[in-house]
């Protein structure tokens, strides 16, 4: 039997195609020119306004159609805990390593000063991903749910944070990134550990990382975790299973000139969808289809460690639509849509939306030039009132001969909004939300430059330059050199805050090395031959009474605050960028800048690895063992100024902090002796290199401490 929503829909298609309850839908019509492609997850509409009307039979023909072979069951979205699916129309994508969202001058989270931002910016988020793992995760074996556990405040930090956010009305979700298979288990199925997480959280759902669809088995866990959890894939949510997955990403969904018609949102009115390009520095296209679809957007300008900053002209635009797509929720949720309703101006496209009284037109501009004038007729309801929704004014349309048409001006790829209706049906907000509107649209801003944030280079502590060499310590005579530097490009692998310039969106995803060279000069300088090992860090302890200010993960795998037994010459880790600063601080040295690391490795010969231009069985710590080695255990295989342990074993922190006020980074460099396997999508491990540099996202202490992450220092020589 035909579940009631199926009914509806059929009821409402066999309307618009003028046929009559319970017979056979017209057959499919098809422009000769014009293919209709429902295959896709934006289906393209046609360019020529004369076969708009074919186009919008051919939609209602084929959702009757679909809903009838899915026996589609709308059971989940009538559920009073799933209600506020079809509001969540902007969701922003949420670095937790954010420095805006965390501040780790104070080691507080910064919720409402982030949300306020959000507000003032975006017009506010509905949503938020607090993404915490990519691109960090690998450097050792713990699992993406420890990323949780080791965050500021641990999962009770986490749930005070979310209970905030749920305090102004924002949903949060989980991240699952389904290609963690590598590192340490948890003796327990993910769908276990992710109900497990829901539960001890809060959250309202989970972010599918990767993937079109969650198991489906998942919705009944998720269901004895807590009530009103959702799913949202990354990837094109199938159609036979939009009926358990209340959202999904549109990500990079190519649309025809005229606005095409996101195909789940067109089947289950209810579905909300957020359109996302996080490599483009233009978002009109995906503002306009979210405009025309009634449905969301997805916020992201910190992509993965890179600032890919929204335009004024982007965000003036999301703005001045979020407001009216809350307010009239139930119009962009409800059966009475209709793509593609005639304008009066060539460029000009815009959607139909009915229901409670009230007419609604969602316009957009495609062409690159303002656009004025008549714009859009309908015929004249009486006892009605006409809105500029975008300028937030009353209309007095032109009413000629049983027409009416609305006159405006719509900017460059922008949008705009006419609403009739009944003073009744206008509802008793409305003038708050007119005014509202008339205040964004004072401050729009129609700046198309995508906005850059500049990168600084944390300068190293200033000390007196030694005018004896320790005997443990190297001396690197004064150099000007070309140094050749190597990136993964892993979606982060830039020095700069933004892309380059002459980086392509395709390499983005590859994970090719980005190489280029640069002119380095270098004073004399001694740095120690080995790193900084677990006895050399014991006494420092014992003589300087270091604390640090967040304990936590310091030291993790000493005992009773002493060195593993038999590890005493193997190098410290678990320490993070602060703790070796201080035991720098304390033996009177620094930690090395990146490029004095590199050219003590690589010695005036540019070579390869510290022995050669070859890697070679025997030379340095491959991970055979599983575990860190002593520090001179290769000592045979030292780089050309006599300096060891350079490569694999353990990275090393240098004093090459950067950050753009949104992510700080710091350069490592060497390799490790664990490499997480299984996915790409895992931090580099192994050795690595002279010339490699790897991006490691800055957190927190209990976050950056890593159980392969040590530090050697250096010294300034007159």
């Amino acid at each position: 039997m035909m579940n009631m929503l199926s009914r509806r829909c059929f009821l409402r298609a066999a309307s618009v195609l003028g046929a009559t309850a319970g017979c056979a839908p017209w057959p499919m019509m098809r422009a000769a020119d014009f293919t209709f492609r429902p295959e896709l997850p934006l289906i393209p509409a046609p360019k020529d306004p004369k076969d708009w009307p074919a186009f919008r039979r051919q939609l209602a023909e084929w959702r009757v159609a679909t809903l009838q072979q899915l026996g589609y069951a709308d059971a989940l979205y009538r559920r009073p805990e799933f209600g506020w699916v079809s509001s969540c129309f902007s969701c922003c994508f949420l670095m937790v390593c954010d420095e805006t969202f965390y501040d780790p001058r104070v080691g507080q989270y910064r919720v409402a000063e982030f949300l306020e931002h959000g507000r003032r910016e975006f017009g506010g988020y509905d949503a938020v991903v607090l993404w915490h793992a990519y691109p960090r995760i690998g450097t050792d074996d713990r699992n993406q749910v420890d990323f949780y556990r080791d965050a500021p405040g641990g999962l009770l930090g986490l749930r005070q944070v979310v209970q905030e956010f749920h305090a102004q009305g924002v949903k949060v979700f989980l991240d699952y990134n389904p290609w963690d298979t590598g590192t340490r288990r948890e003796g327990k199925g993910d769908l276990e550990v992710l109900a497990t997480m829901v539960e001890a959280l809060d959250v309202d759902g989970i972010f599918l990382d990767t993937m079109d669809k969650g198991a489906a088995a998942f919705r009944a866990k998720l269901d004895a975790a807590r009530p009103g959890v959702v799913l949202e894939g990354e990837a094109a949510l199938p159609i036979d299973r939009i009926h358990d997955h209340h959202l999904s990403w549109a990500q990079w969904f190519n649309d025809s000139e005229a606005p095409g018609v996101l195909r789940n949102k067109w089947l289950e009115r209810r579905h909300l969808q957020h359109q996302i390009r996080r490599w483009d520095t233009d978002h009109t296209g995906e503002l306009q289809a979210a405009w025309m679809n009634g449905s969301g957007m997805m916020v992201w300008e910190n992509v993965f460690g890179s600032c890919i900053g929204w335009s004024r002209r982007d965000r003036s635009i999301l703005r001045a639509t979020l407001p009216i797509q809350r307010h009239y929720e139930s119009l962009f949720a409800g059966e009475r849509w209709t793509p593609l309703v005639p304008t009066k101006q060539p460029d000009v496209y815009a959607s139909l939306w009915e229901g409670e009284g009230l007419r609604l037109w969602t316009l957009v501009n495609r062409s690159e030039r303002e656009i004025g004038g008549a714009l859009l007729s309908a015929p004249p309801q009486p006892g009605e009132r006409r809105f500029d929704l975008i300028a937030g004014t009353e209309l007095k349309p032109e009413v000629s001969g049983g027409t009416m048409t609305f006159a405006g001006t719509i900017r460059p790829r922008g949008i705009g909004c006419f609403l009739a209706g009944t003073p009744d049906s206008v509802g008793d907000e409305f003038d708050e939300l007119l005014d509202g509107q008339k205040a964004v649209a004072a401050r729009a801003d129609w700046d198309a430059t995508s906005l850059k944030r500049p990168v600084t280079l944390r300068a190293p502590a200033p000390r007196e330059k030694a005018r004896r060499v320790p005997k443990e310590m190297a001396v690197i005579p004064a150099t000007t050199l070309t140094l050749a530097t190597e990136l993964r490009v892993r979606e982060c692998g830039f020095y700069e805050s933004s892309p380059p310039s002459d980086h392509a969106l395709a390499d983005s995803y590859r994970y090719h090395l980005r190489r280029f060279e640069r002119a380095v000069a270098l004073g004399r300088y001694a740095i120690d031959r080995t790193p900084v090992t677990n006895a050399q860090f014991a006494e420092f302890l014992r003589q300087g009474g270091y604390h640090p200010r967040h304990p936590e993960n310091f030291l993790k795998h000493w005992g009773h605050g002493h060195p593993p037994a038999g590890k005493e010459d193997h190098p410290v880790v678990y320490v993070s960028l602060e703790d070796a600063r201080a035991y720098a601080a304390w033996a009177g040295k620094r930690l090395p800048t990146e490029e004095e690391w590199q050219y003590a490795a690589q010695g005036p010969e540019a070579l390869k690895y510290p022995w050669g231009s070859e890697m070679a069985a025997g030379r340095c710590n491959g991970g055979e063992t599983g575990d860190t080695t002593p520090v001179k255990a290769f000592a045979d295989h030292g780089s050309p100024f006599g300096v060891y342990d350079l490569c694999g074993n353990v990275w090393e922190w240098t004093e090459s902090e950067r950050t753009d006020g949104r992510t700080r980074f710091c350069l490592l460099k060497g390799g490790s002796f664990y490499t997480a396997k299984g996915s790409n999508w895992y931090f580099d491990g192994g050795p690595q290199t002279n010339q490699y540099s790897a991006k490691f996202l800055l957190l927190w202490p209990g976050l950056d401490r890593c159980a392969t992450i040590g530090f050697r220092c250096v010294l300034d020589l007159r």
